[in-house]
Protein backbone atom coordinates (compact mmCIF):
# COMPACT_ATOMS: atom_id res chain seq x y z
CA UNK A 1 0.00 0.00 0.00
CA UNK A 2 1.15 3.53 -0.81
CA UNK A 3 -0.05 6.59 1.04
CA UNK A 4 -0.21 10.23 -0.07
CA UNK A 5 -0.80 12.89 2.57
CA UNK A 6 -2.68 16.08 1.79
CA UNK A 7 -2.70 18.71 4.54
CA UNK A 8 -5.05 21.57 3.70
CA UNK A 9 -6.66 24.53 5.43
CA UNK A 10 -9.98 22.67 5.33
CA UNK A 11 -8.58 19.45 6.81
CA UNK A 12 -6.00 16.71 6.45
CA UNK A 13 -6.54 13.83 4.07
CA UNK A 14 -4.79 10.48 3.64
CA UNK A 15 -5.01 8.85 0.22
CA UNK A 16 -4.54 5.10 0.57
CA UNK A 17 -3.65 3.28 -2.65
CA UNK A 18 -4.24 -0.40 -3.44
CA UNK A 19 -6.12 -1.13 -0.22
CA UNK A 20 -9.10 -3.54 -0.45
CA UNK A 21 -12.58 -2.30 0.39
CA UNK A 22 -12.87 -4.83 3.20
CA UNK A 23 -10.28 -2.75 5.08
CA UNK A 24 -12.92 -0.03 5.62
CA UNK A 25 -13.75 -1.63 8.95
CA UNK A 26 -10.32 -0.49 10.20
CA UNK A 27 -11.17 3.15 9.57
CA UNK A 28 -14.91 3.50 10.18
CA UNK A 29 -16.83 2.91 13.39
CA UNK A 30 -19.85 0.77 12.49
CA UNK A 31 -22.15 2.51 14.98
CA UNK A 32 -21.25 6.03 13.86
CA UNK A 33 -20.84 5.62 10.08
CA UNK A 34 -23.47 6.22 7.40
CA UNK A 35 -22.64 4.94 3.92
CA UNK A 36 -23.87 6.82 0.86
CA UNK A 37 -23.83 4.83 -2.37
CA UNK A 38 -25.92 3.80 -5.37
CA UNK A 39 -27.61 0.52 -6.25
CA UNK A 40 -24.97 -0.53 -8.80
CA UNK A 41 -22.13 -0.18 -6.32
CA UNK A 42 -24.18 -1.92 -3.65
CA UNK A 43 -24.85 -4.85 -5.99
CA UNK A 44 -21.13 -5.24 -6.70
CA UNK A 45 -19.63 -4.54 -3.28
CA UNK A 46 -22.50 -4.44 -0.77
CA UNK A 47 -21.12 -7.37 1.20
CA UNK A 48 -18.05 -5.28 2.03
CA UNK A 49 -20.13 -2.70 3.91
CA UNK A 50 -23.31 -4.60 4.80
CA UNK A 51 -22.92 -3.83 8.52
CA UNK A 52 -23.21 -0.07 8.00
CA UNK A 53 -26.40 1.98 7.77
CA UNK A 54 -26.79 2.95 4.11
CA UNK A 55 -28.44 5.76 2.15
CA UNK A 56 -28.98 5.14 -1.57
CA UNK A 57 -28.91 7.80 -4.28
CA UNK A 58 -29.75 7.46 -7.96
CA UNK A 59 -26.89 6.89 -10.39
CA UNK A 60 -26.14 9.26 -13.27
CA UNK A 61 -25.08 12.86 -13.89
CA UNK A 62 -28.70 14.03 -14.18
CA UNK A 63 -29.23 13.09 -10.53
CA UNK A 64 -26.26 15.15 -9.27
CA UNK A 65 -28.60 17.82 -7.94
CA UNK A 66 -29.84 19.51 -4.79
CA UNK A 67 -32.77 17.08 -4.86
CA UNK A 68 -30.34 14.21 -4.23
CA UNK A 69 -28.75 16.17 -1.40
CA UNK A 70 -32.22 16.77 0.08
CA UNK A 71 -32.82 13.00 0.13
CA UNK A 72 -29.51 12.46 1.92
CA UNK A 73 -30.39 15.11 4.52
CA UNK A 74 -33.66 13.28 5.18
CA UNK A 75 -31.79 9.98 5.52
CA UNK A 76 -29.28 11.49 7.93
CA UNK A 77 -32.11 12.97 9.98
CA UNK A 78 -33.98 9.64 10.13
CA UNK A 79 -30.75 7.96 11.25
CA UNK A 80 -30.54 10.51 14.09
CA UNK A 81 -27.07 11.59 13.04
CA UNK A 82 -25.23 13.96 15.36
CA UNK A 83 -21.89 15.72 15.14
CA UNK A 84 -20.07 12.54 16.11
CA UNK A 85 -21.45 10.76 13.03
CA UNK A 86 -19.28 9.94 10.03
CA UNK A 87 -20.25 9.85 6.33
CA UNK A 88 -18.60 7.43 3.90
CA UNK A 89 -19.22 7.80 0.16
CA UNK A 90 -18.64 4.57 -1.78
CA UNK A 91 -18.89 4.78 -5.56
CA UNK A 92 -17.93 6.84 -8.55
CA UNK A 93 -17.36 10.56 -8.90
CA UNK A 94 -21.03 11.49 -8.67
CA UNK A 95 -21.46 9.61 -5.38
CA UNK A 96 -18.30 11.23 -4.00
CA UNK A 97 -19.35 14.72 -5.08
CA UNK A 98 -22.85 14.46 -3.63
CA UNK A 99 -21.83 12.64 -0.44
CA UNK A 100 -19.04 15.12 0.24
CA UNK A 101 -21.34 18.10 -0.30
CA UNK A 102 -24.09 16.67 1.91
CA UNK A 103 -21.63 15.78 4.68
CA UNK A 104 -19.84 19.14 4.59
CA UNK A 105 -23.12 21.05 4.95
CA UNK A 106 -25.28 18.88 7.27
CA UNK A 107 -25.06 20.09 10.88
CA UNK A 108 -22.57 22.66 9.49
CA UNK A 109 -20.18 19.90 8.59
CA UNK A 110 -19.75 16.20 9.39
CA UNK A 111 -16.46 14.34 8.96
CA UNK A 112 -16.46 12.20 5.82
CA UNK A 113 -14.35 9.94 3.62
CA UNK A 114 -14.51 8.21 0.25
CA UNK A 115 -13.95 4.78 -1.23
CA UNK A 116 -13.93 5.61 -4.96
CA UNK A 117 -14.72 2.64 -7.19
CA UNK A 118 -14.01 4.15 -10.64
CA UNK A 119 -10.73 5.31 -12.13
CA UNK A 120 -12.17 8.78 -12.69
CA UNK A 121 -13.10 9.06 -9.03
CA UNK A 122 -9.77 7.67 -7.82
CA UNK A 123 -7.61 10.11 -9.78
CA UNK A 124 -9.88 13.15 -9.61
CA UNK A 125 -13.32 13.47 -7.98
CA UNK A 126 -12.48 11.98 -4.58
CA UNK A 127 -9.24 13.92 -4.05
CA UNK A 128 -8.69 17.61 -3.35
CA UNK A 129 -11.70 18.59 -1.27
CA UNK A 130 -14.09 19.87 -3.94
CA UNK A 131 -17.64 18.68 -3.32
CA UNK A 132 -20.69 19.87 -5.20
CA UNK A 133 -23.72 19.45 -7.38
CA UNK A 134 -24.98 20.75 -10.69
CA UNK A 135 -27.64 23.45 -10.96
CA UNK A 136 -30.03 23.85 -13.89
CA UNK A 137 -27.79 21.50 -15.86
CA UNK A 138 -24.59 23.49 -15.30
CA UNK A 139 -21.64 21.66 -13.77
CA UNK A 140 -20.75 22.06 -10.11
CA UNK A 141 -22.24 25.53 -9.65
CA UNK A 142 -23.03 24.81 -6.00
CA UNK A 143 -20.39 23.33 -3.74
CA UNK A 144 -17.91 23.42 -0.89
CA UNK A 145 -14.20 22.85 -0.38
CA UNK A 146 -13.65 20.47 2.51
CA UNK A 147 -11.17 17.60 2.68
CA UNK A 148 -12.22 13.97 3.21
CA UNK A 149 -10.44 12.37 6.16
CA UNK A 150 -9.27 9.57 3.91
CA UNK A 151 -9.65 8.21 0.40
CA UNK A 152 -9.35 4.43 0.04
CA UNK A 153 -8.54 3.31 -3.52
CA UNK A 154 -9.08 -0.38 -4.24
CA UNK A 155 -7.57 -1.12 -7.67
CA UNK A 156 -9.44 -4.43 -7.82
CA UNK A 157 -12.68 -2.44 -8.10
CA UNK A 158 -11.49 -1.09 -11.46
CA UNK A 159 -11.80 -4.57 -12.99
CA UNK A 160 -15.60 -4.28 -12.97
CA UNK A 161 -15.54 -1.14 -15.14
CA UNK A 162 -16.37 -1.03 -18.84
CA UNK A 163 -13.71 0.14 -21.29
CA UNK A 164 -15.69 3.37 -21.67
CA UNK A 165 -15.55 4.05 -17.93
CA UNK A 166 -11.82 3.34 -17.87
CA UNK A 167 -11.28 5.77 -20.75
CA UNK A 168 -13.17 8.38 -18.72
CA UNK A 169 -10.57 8.08 -15.99
CA UNK A 170 -7.59 8.01 -18.32
CA UNK A 171 -8.66 11.36 -19.77
CA UNK A 172 -8.08 12.95 -16.37
CA UNK A 173 -4.77 11.12 -15.95
CA UNK A 174 -3.59 12.47 -19.30
CA UNK A 175 -4.69 15.94 -18.18
CA UNK A 176 -2.52 15.65 -15.07
CA UNK A 177 0.43 14.53 -17.20
CA UNK A 178 -0.01 17.42 -19.64
CA UNK A 179 -0.09 20.08 -16.95
CA UNK A 180 2.56 18.69 -14.64
CA UNK A 181 4.42 15.47 -15.48
CA UNK A 182 6.16 14.87 -18.82
CA UNK A 183 7.47 11.50 -17.60
CA UNK A 184 3.95 10.26 -16.83
CA UNK A 185 2.81 11.13 -20.36
CA UNK A 186 5.78 9.29 -21.85
CA UNK A 187 5.00 6.25 -19.66
CA UNK A 188 1.41 6.22 -20.88
CA UNK A 189 2.54 6.53 -24.49
CA UNK A 190 4.67 3.42 -24.01
CA UNK A 191 2.04 1.39 -22.15
CA UNK A 192 -1.49 2.05 -23.44
CA UNK A 193 -2.47 -1.64 -23.76
CA UNK A 194 -1.09 -2.52 -20.33
CA UNK A 195 -2.86 0.45 -18.77
CA UNK A 196 -6.21 -0.37 -20.38
CA UNK A 197 -5.74 -4.00 -19.28
CA UNK A 198 -5.13 -2.79 -15.72
CA UNK A 199 -1.78 -4.53 -15.34
CA UNK A 200 -1.03 -4.09 -11.66
CA UNK A 201 2.38 -2.39 -11.80
CA UNK A 202 1.25 -0.07 -14.60
CA UNK A 203 -2.02 1.07 -13.06
CA UNK A 204 -0.34 1.55 -9.67
CA UNK A 205 2.24 3.90 -11.16
CA UNK A 206 -0.30 5.77 -13.28
CA UNK A 207 -2.68 6.44 -10.38
CA UNK A 208 0.13 7.34 -7.97
CA UNK A 209 1.90 9.71 -10.36
CA UNK A 210 -1.40 11.28 -11.42
CA UNK A 211 -2.39 11.93 -7.81
CA UNK A 212 1.03 13.39 -7.02
CA UNK A 213 0.39 16.03 -9.68
CA UNK A 214 -3.06 16.84 -8.34
CA UNK A 215 -2.19 16.87 -4.65
CA UNK A 216 0.93 18.94 -5.33
CA UNK A 217 -1.20 21.61 -6.98
CA UNK A 218 -3.92 21.47 -4.30
CA UNK A 219 -1.32 21.90 -1.54
CA UNK A 220 -0.22 25.16 -3.18
CA UNK A 221 -3.73 26.54 -3.69
CA UNK A 222 -6.49 24.63 -1.94
CA UNK A 223 -9.25 27.18 -2.55
CA UNK A 224 -8.48 27.79 -6.24
CA UNK A 225 -7.25 31.36 -6.26
CA UNK A 226 -4.63 30.73 -8.92
CA UNK A 227 -2.50 27.58 -9.12
CA UNK A 228 -5.36 25.11 -8.70
CA UNK A 229 -7.03 26.51 -11.78
CA UNK A 230 -4.48 24.49 -13.77
CA UNK A 231 -6.57 21.42 -12.95
CA UNK A 232 -9.28 22.89 -15.18
CA UNK A 233 -7.25 22.22 -18.34
CA UNK A 234 -9.72 21.01 -20.96
CA UNK A 235 -12.67 21.63 -18.67
CA UNK A 236 -13.90 25.06 -19.78
CA UNK A 237 -14.70 23.75 -23.24
CA UNK A 238 -15.14 20.17 -22.06
CA UNK A 239 -17.92 20.97 -19.59
CA UNK A 240 -19.74 22.96 -22.28
CA UNK A 241 -19.51 20.01 -24.67
CA UNK A 242 -20.59 17.57 -21.96
CA UNK A 243 -23.66 19.65 -21.17
CA UNK A 244 -24.76 20.24 -24.76
CA UNK A 245 -23.96 16.82 -26.21
CA UNK A 246 -24.66 14.55 -23.27
CA UNK A 247 -21.45 12.55 -23.81
CA UNK A 248 -19.29 11.07 -21.06
CA UNK A 249 -17.18 13.41 -18.94
CA UNK A 250 -13.85 11.96 -20.06
CA UNK A 251 -14.79 12.12 -23.73
CA UNK A 252 -15.82 15.76 -23.42
CA UNK A 253 -12.66 16.66 -21.51
CA UNK A 254 -10.57 14.93 -24.17
CA UNK A 255 -12.01 17.15 -26.89
CA UNK A 256 -11.72 20.14 -24.58
CA UNK A 257 -8.01 19.46 -24.06
CA UNK A 258 -7.39 19.33 -27.81
CA UNK A 259 -9.24 22.63 -28.24
CA UNK A 260 -7.36 24.34 -25.43
CA UNK A 261 -4.06 22.94 -26.72
CA UNK A 262 -4.92 24.45 -30.09
CA UNK A 263 -5.70 27.75 -28.36
CA UNK A 264 -2.26 27.53 -26.74
CA UNK A 265 -0.71 26.99 -30.18
CA UNK A 266 -2.57 29.94 -31.69
CA UNK A 267 -1.20 32.11 -28.90
CA UNK A 268 2.33 30.95 -29.72
CA UNK A 269 2.83 28.96 -26.52
CA UNK A 270 2.72 25.41 -27.86
CA UNK A 271 4.32 23.83 -30.89
CA UNK A 272 2.16 22.19 -33.54
CA UNK A 273 3.96 18.87 -33.03
CA UNK A 274 3.03 18.98 -29.34
CA UNK A 275 -0.64 19.44 -30.25
CA UNK A 276 -0.37 16.41 -32.53
CA UNK A 277 1.30 14.44 -29.76
CA UNK A 278 -1.61 15.26 -27.46
CA UNK A 279 -4.08 14.10 -30.10
CA UNK A 280 -2.18 10.86 -30.58
CA UNK A 281 -1.98 9.87 -26.92
CA UNK A 282 -5.70 10.56 -26.45
CA UNK A 283 -6.47 8.36 -29.45
CA UNK A 284 -4.24 5.62 -27.98
CA UNK A 285 -6.67 5.47 -25.07
CA UNK A 286 -9.75 5.45 -27.30
CA UNK A 287 -10.68 9.04 -26.56
CA UNK A 288 -12.18 11.45 -29.12
CA UNK A 289 -10.17 14.43 -30.40
CA UNK A 290 -12.89 16.18 -32.40
CA UNK A 291 -16.57 16.88 -32.08
CA UNK A 292 -19.47 17.96 -34.28
CA UNK A 293 -21.77 19.97 -32.06
CA UNK A 294 -24.06 22.93 -31.69
CA UNK A 295 -21.67 25.89 -31.60
CA UNK A 296 -24.22 28.33 -30.20
CA UNK A 297 -25.20 25.96 -27.39
CA UNK A 298 -21.54 25.39 -26.51
CA UNK A 299 -20.84 29.11 -26.35
CA UNK A 300 -23.97 29.71 -24.25
CA UNK A 301 -22.70 27.13 -21.74
CA UNK A 302 -19.24 28.74 -21.68
CA UNK A 303 -20.77 32.14 -20.94
CA UNK A 304 -22.45 30.56 -17.90
CA UNK A 305 -19.25 28.86 -16.74
CA UNK A 306 -18.32 29.66 -13.13
CA UNK A 307 -14.79 30.57 -14.30
CA UNK A 308 -16.11 33.44 -16.44
CA UNK A 309 -15.31 36.98 -15.40
CA UNK A 310 -16.98 39.59 -17.58
CA UNK A 311 -15.99 39.04 -21.20
CA UNK A 312 -13.14 36.70 -20.23
CA UNK A 313 -12.76 33.16 -18.95
CA UNK A 314 -9.91 31.96 -16.79
CA UNK A 315 -8.41 29.33 -19.06
CA UNK A 316 -5.45 26.95 -18.81
CA UNK A 317 -2.85 27.22 -21.56
CA UNK A 318 0.07 24.87 -22.10
CA UNK A 319 3.58 26.29 -22.37
CA UNK A 320 4.79 22.83 -23.35
CA UNK A 321 4.13 19.21 -22.44
CA UNK A 322 4.05 19.09 -18.64
CA UNK A 323 3.93 22.87 -18.14
CA UNK A 324 0.80 24.98 -17.81
CA UNK A 325 -0.23 28.50 -16.93
CA UNK A 326 -3.50 30.26 -16.18
CA UNK A 327 -4.64 33.41 -17.92
CA UNK A 328 -7.69 35.37 -18.95
CA UNK A 329 -8.87 34.46 -22.44
CA UNK A 330 -11.36 36.61 -24.29
CA UNK A 331 -14.56 34.72 -25.03
CA UNK A 332 -14.18 35.78 -28.67
CA UNK A 333 -10.91 33.82 -28.84
CA UNK A 334 -12.66 30.76 -27.50
CA UNK A 335 -15.49 31.22 -29.97
CA UNK A 336 -12.99 31.17 -32.85
CA UNK A 337 -11.60 27.84 -31.67
CA UNK A 338 -15.11 26.41 -31.26
CA UNK A 339 -16.06 27.56 -34.75
CA UNK A 340 -12.88 26.05 -36.23
CA UNK A 341 -13.13 22.68 -34.48
CA UNK A 342 -16.88 22.00 -34.18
Amino acid sequence: MKRIALSGKTGNSSILLDLPLNNLIDFCNIEKTIVITDSTVHRLYGEQFSRYRTIFIKAGEKHKTLAAVHEIYEGLMKSECDRSSFVLGIGGGIVCDIAGFAASTYLRGLPFAFAPTTLLAQVDASVGGKNGVNFNGYKNLIGTISQPQFVLCDFEALKTLSKMELRNGFAEVIKHALIGDRALLAFMERNPEAALSLEKAVIERIVYDSLKVKTGIVLQDETERCERRKLNFGHTLGHAIEKTAGIKHGEAISVGMVMEAELSRVRGLLRRRDVERIRKVLEMFGLPVSFNGDREAIMDAIRKDKKREGGHVYSVLLDGIGTAGVGKVNINEIEEIVNDMC
